[in-house]
């Protein structure tokens, strides 16, 4: 089955209110092809699931999130994401703050459709007193021990992005690390993978080892060839962070009129194509 369709098409399947997985962490291997398409439309009041980085910033800045979850939100060479600090300092979007180990047990609980994960992260921290929302469970079993219920992060769409892909669906990172876009993806109702380039199946083990293939068709519900999709964010060995254009972004944080400028340049143009010819122009 060839999966192969556009950036348009796939946020085309968006609607406001969803709640949306995106892969990567942090400044990493981001599918920032697709957040900059929804900027291209008017969505609003979306929940952002996310290992958060410019994904989640990009989309505070622009007003088109309600609730963000994460494990953090960092561009990584800059600690704390800037413009996701000003909306939350703001008061302008809600939260639902996780330890790592638990946003990633929620995922898996969604994955393989239970209602919540016991699990001993979180227990002693207070992510249970800043989400009252959250409950524990105790053992059934003779040891009693209680543990947190970590509820399932049910996604409505996911967004990745890999190295490489076949046009059926499956998916290939050539990275250190594959992060847990397989659990995204597992995790939503609708998956779509951008990928830097799309390779026939038979050449999969060209590109890397048998263990880069993360993805495969049957988590897979739509391909599309996204040269620099991850732009600015780092996805080795393609290409590393754009640290320049990084710091310019994380700059406009701090003036409302940088922003102005910098969406207008580089995020109000009307393709993605655009988009790449206006970072090559710099």
């Amino acid at each position: 089955m060839d999966k192969r369709t556009s950036l348009a098409e796939a946020v085309g399947e968006l609607r406001d209110g969803m709640t949306i997985g995106i892969g990567g962490w942090g400044s990493r291997r981001k599918p920032m092809s697709l957040v900059r398409e929804i900027l291209r439309t008017d969505l609003k009041d979306l929940t952002i699931v996310s290992y958060g980085g410019p994904d989640i910033g990009v989309l505070c800045a622009a007003g088109r999130v309600r609730k963000a979850c994460f494990g953090f939100v960092s561009l990584d060479s800059i600690p704390l994401e800037p413009h996701f600090r000003a909306a939350r300092q703001a008061g302008a979007i809600e939260t639902f703050e996780l330890d790592e180990g638990m946003f990633q047990w929620g995922l898996y609980a969604a994955a393989t459709r239970l209602p919540f994960l016991p699990t001993r992260a979180g227990l002693g921290s207070d992510a249970l007193t800043l989400n009252p929302e959250l409950k524990t469970v105790r053992s059934p079993y003779d040891d009693g021990e209680e543990l947190v219920a970590m509820p399932a992060l049910e996604l409505d769409v996911a967004f990745v992005h890999m190295n490489r892909a076949d046009a059926a669906g499956n998916g290939q990172f050539l990275g250190p690390d594959p992060y847990f876009d397989d659990l995204f993806c597992q995790a939503a109702k609708q998956r779509f993978l951008t990928c830097e380039r799309i390779v026939r199946t038979d050449d999969f083990l060209k590109e890397g080892t048998l263990h880069t293939l993360l993805l495969n068709r049957t988590m897979v519900d739509g391909v599309i060839e996204t040269p620099g999709g991850a732009h600015f964010t780092e996805c080795p060995p393609d290409y590393g962070r754009d640290e320049p254009f990084q710091k310019e972004y994380a700059a406009t944080a701090k003036d409302p009129a940088a922003w102005e400028a910098f969406y207008a340049k580089y995020l109000a143009l009307d393709s993605e194509d655009e988009y790449q010819k206006a970072v090559a122009a710099r």
